[in-house]
């Protein structure tokens, strides 16, 4: 691993984050894949030699307790998932290079070999410790067969992971208030002997790699509580049918933990991608063992310290190279409301598909919503806003203008040099995507390949060609056609099929996915046929229809809940976030200065507020629910450290936080002055 920006000579690994076989994929799992396969492809774009890997996660509790409940084998439920995963992924063109499963030889082996290098590093001992159990069922109660309360945060809790609360593993014997998930019966604690890899003798080097990792700030910030604060070790056991049989000695009755052999399929789908092409095109133990490698893994941000944590340890404790970066995306919302598959309040990646939209418009879409690491609110005004405005407006637009009036005109590419201003337009951006990369930030990469399309129609419509002759029209056209052809190299990452539309409109010979950043200025084909349209709008009255099936179905699955509350409040959402997260968030006291409506919209104000150490100008959507003139002089709360954003042209520096549809400012019961934090 180098630490040097991509492309790098080394071969480069993108995996994501396995999925697990007891449901249906929807457009929040989604969001990892398609970060995955984008990040993948655009690497390629550098001229990264990379390959892409990931595969089902078929051990552990939960899928046994579904198999249990199905009347079937975890094994058959688990195959029956994997190939839907495996049938999905292309349909919204994520193309892993080898997409495998936990439970196949080559990771079994792997995980083997793993376990047995610990042992020899002396890196694993036994212990007896405290098991849960049920002597109803006379059986022991490992992570998911085991409820009842967290003992950091007092929430809910399952086996070994608060998913409810703080989100943090759980060992076995942790969990207070037991109660069996089988009977539901109160379960009691009994004396079990267990695999424990040391993970002490990791602190002093997982202190260094934390900060040599690369990737999101969630990632590289929040292990550092766990690993900063002395590290427990971690059991490596269960009490369980299902999964990869222990290894070593004194482990006959039991199986290797779910995440033991899960993150090591990583390299068991990177080896048998090697297996399958030969080692003369890639050689599987490069990046991870023999030679060095850059290893990025794309995750959701709720399996953090299995990553940053575990995963190292488990790596270098066997004499594997370390990740260089690790991704954490945010949750995907679903209008503003967490996602919820009780309620089906979801869009399910079939269902999508179902209604007959092209799989890159979501792609592009989850991709570039939101910063890799912020949460995305999915909506189909949303969506329909950014496929009109973005795709079909401006990168849809500009490449039909220039290639209709070219091939009408010139047949082709006009036999002209390309300017000096366009060629250093096209530089300049090949560089800012290049640097957006290597910074794990998609949303700007793709930012990049529209604004080039944006600055394309704004040139073209400045030069009016067709109000020109042949030879005055001649060099804004060939500049017009190397621009579409940029844009089609630079968006291929986030829309693969369009590209190729594209790519094959301009006469270009292969694939979009073959051209390299280095294509965006070498010179179009001379001539090509008349171009289509690459993306169609989608009109008002069909987000009417897609928001009504959803309500419907949200209806349906709620109908035999009670639904007797009186008061009208929105539900809390399910996902959680961390103390670390919250601590991110810097809310101070603020003071407005002054107010006045924006020029153009409704409900828009313009506020200058006072948080102490400085002024700020914030963009608020109070104006036809507050009078301007009574906002001068209110205490109120600020998000200060918000993304600067720009509404209506007017910059926004700042959120003021309110509650609910009369938008009832947020104060302070005192005198707090301006700029004092709030905790």
């Amino acid at each position: 691993m180098s630490h040097e920006d991509f492309p790098t000579e080394n071969p480069a690994v993108v995996t994501c984050g396995l999925p697990y076989p007891t449901g249906d994929l929807h457009v929040g799992h989604l969001r990892t894949y398609v970060n995955g396969d984008a990040f993948s492809r655009g690497l390629r774009k550098l001229g990264q030699d990379t390959a892409l890997v990931s595969g089902t996660d078929m051990h552990g509790t939960p899928i046994a307790v579904q198999a249990l409940e199905e009347g079937v084998s975890p094994l058959e439920l688990g195959l029956e998932r994997h190939e839907q995963y495996a049938e999905t992924f292309p349909d919204f063109n994520i193309e892993f290079d080898n997409y495998g499963h936990t439970d196949e030889e080559t990771n079994v082996e792997l995980t083997k070999e793993f376990v047995r290098a610990w042992e020899e590093n002396d890196h694993v001992y036994e212990k007896e410790i405290q098991v849960a159990y049920d002597p109803d069922a006379d059986q022991w109660l490992p992570d998911r067969y085991v409820e009842g309360t967290c003992p950091y945060c007092g929430e809910h809790a399952r086996g070994d992971e608060c998913d409810d609360g703080c989100q943090r593993h759980l060992e076995p014997g942790e969990i207070e208030n037991p109660t069996s998930a089988i009977t539901g019966n109160d379960a009691e604690y009994r004396e079990r002997a267990h695999k424990f890899l040391r993970l002490s003798d990791f602190q002093e080097y997982l202190e260094g790699f934390i900060n040599r990792m690369e990737g999101t700030n969630n990632a590289k910030n929040q292990p550092r509580e766990w690993i900063e604060g002395g590290l427990e070790d971690f059991c490596i056991t269960r009490d369980l049918d299902w999964g990869i049989d222990y290894p070593g000695e004194g482990g006959d009755d039991l199986v290797l933990y779910v995440w033991v052999d899960a993150p090591i399929e990583y390299v068991a789908s990177t080896k048998q991608y090697s297996e399958r092409v030969g080692t003369d095109e890639f050689d599987w133990a490069e990046p991870w063992r023999d030679g060095d490698g850059e290893i990025v893994h794309v995750i959701g941000r709720d399996i953090i310290q299995h990553h940053t944590v575990f995963w190292p340890s488990m790596l270098k404790g066997a004499g594997y190279n370390e990740p260089r970066a690790v991704c954490a995306t945010g949750f995907v919302n679903l209008n503003g409301k967490a996602l919820s598959t009780s309620k089906n309040r979801a869009i399910w990646a079939r269902e999508y598909l179902d209604e007959g939209f092209h799989p890159d418009l979501f792609r592009y879409y989850i991709a570039t919503a939101s910063g890799f690491e912020r949460d995305v609110n999915f909506s189909w005004e949303r969506f329909q806003e950014t496929v009109n405005s973005e795709l079909a407006d401006v990168v849809g637009n500009f490449a039909y203008r220039a290639l209709l009036f070219a091939e009408r005109n010139f047949d082709g590419t006009p036999d002209v040099a390309l300017s000096d201003d366009v060629e250093t337009e096209i530089a300049s951006a090949m560089d800012d995507y290049e640097d957006a990369l290597n910074d794990y930030d998609l949303r700007s990469a793709g930012e990049v390949a529209v604004g080039l399309a944006r600055y394309g129609n704004e040139y073209i419509q400045s030069a009016e060609p067709w109000k020109l002759d042949d030879d005055e029209a001649a060099p804004v056209i060939r500049d017009c056609v190397q621009l579409t052809k940029a844009v089609a190299v630079l968006l291929q990452p986030f829309t693969p099929e369009k590209a190729d539309d594209l790519w094959s409109q301009l006469g270009e010979d292969g694939s979009a996915a073959d051209a390299t950043i280095a294509d965006c200025l070498q010179e179009p084909p001379a001539e090509f046929d008349e171009p289509e349209a690459l993306f169609e709008k989608i009109e008002d009255e069909r987000v009417a229809e897609l928001n009504e099936k959803l309500e419907a179905s949200i209806e349906e699955a709620s109908s035999d809940e009670d639904e007797s509350e009186s008061v009208d409040v929105e539900d809390l959402t399910e996902e959680r976030i961390s103390f670390d997260d919250f601590q991110e968030l810097d809310l101070r006291v603020g003071r407005i200065e002054s107010a006045e409506g924006v020029e153009g919209a409704d409900k828009l104000v313009k506020l200058t507020v006072d948080i102490g150490v400085e002024t700020r100008q914030i963009v608020a959507g109070l104006k036809q629910l507050h009078d301007t003139d009574d906002l001068e002089g209110q205490t109120v709360v600020v998000v200060a450290n918000l993304e600067q954003a720009e509404l209506f042209g007017v910059e926004s520096n700042g959120m003021v936080l309110a509650a609910g549809e009369q938008a009832d400012l947020l104060t302070t019961h005192g005198d707090a002055e301006p700029g004092t934090k709030i905790k």
